[in-house]
């Protein structure tokens, strides 16, 4: 069994065309296991009840950011291991930097395809 047929993606942003968006790129990537959430809070509700091995994150949500959900899921034994990948329209320094801090695999700029995201995942979980 290949890894895009094994791995559990969480997809968390709250614009619902971003969702779809991501959705459907690991669709075509052959990642059927996805699970797609509107905020981090949220995501961390769903991550009790079906863990996932990647979380892609946008940054600019309400109520909890991309990074303070890095964070909450980097201070949990259960969670500090799961792949992390945060999307941003803002790729300033100053994010980046504290994503890093915290523990963040990758990150991606937004505006990106569907292969700059496949890019980005492969660097973390190795090659679909």
């Amino acid at each position: 069994m290949s890894l895009k047929d094994q791995i559990r993606v969480m997809v968390v942003d709250d614009m619902s065309t971003s969702r779809g968006l991501i959705t459907q790129a690991l669709d075509e990537f052959g990642i059927r296991d996805v699970t797609a959430v509107a905020d981090g809070t949220s995501a961390l509700a769903a991550f009790q009840k079906y863990p996932v091995h990647l979380v892609i994150s946008d940054y600019n949500m309400p109520n909890m950011d991309g990074l303070h959900l890095l964070h909450a899921l980097r201070s949990n034994e259960h969670t500090r291991n799961v792949g992390f990948i945060l999307i941003t329209g803002r790729a300033d320094r100053a994010v980046i930097d504290s994503g890093k801090q915290l523990g963040m695999n990758n990150f991606l700029k937004k505006p990106f395809t569907p292969q700059e995201l496949k890019t980005c995942i492969e660097a973390v979980v190795g090659r679909l």
